[in-house]
């Protein structure tokens, strides 16, 4: 899997932004990706070193649309966390 499709998009949440004091950014990742290639990936698209990766599976979740029952798709996210004064510009702002 190439670097460049192991991340989906950022995860911009209140409590991911409080996480961002600890140098913590959340990322939503593709199905087969794994530590190693997010950490690869982070580091190569932000330029930054990467200290550790946690990765968690979010199951869909049993929604109603009128009368039918619907499940949403589950999806991966990436915990990064950075070295100290590290940061991605790309969160700074928010």
């Amino acid at each position: 899997m190439d670097s460049y499709e192991v991340l989906r998009r950022p995860i911009i949440t209140e409590k991911n932004i409080a996480l961002q004091g600890q140098n913590k950014y959340a990322f939503e990742v593709a199905e087969g990706a794994n530590k190693r290639q997010v950490k690869e990936a982070v580091e190569r698209a932000f330029n930054v070193k990467v200290v550790s990766v946690n990765v968690i599976t979010v199951h869909g979740k049993t929604k109603r649309m009128g009368r039918h029952q619907v499940r949403t798709s589950p999806w991966k996210k990436a915990l990064v966390t950075l070295g100290e004064g590290q940061k991605i510009q790309f969160f700074e702002g928010v």
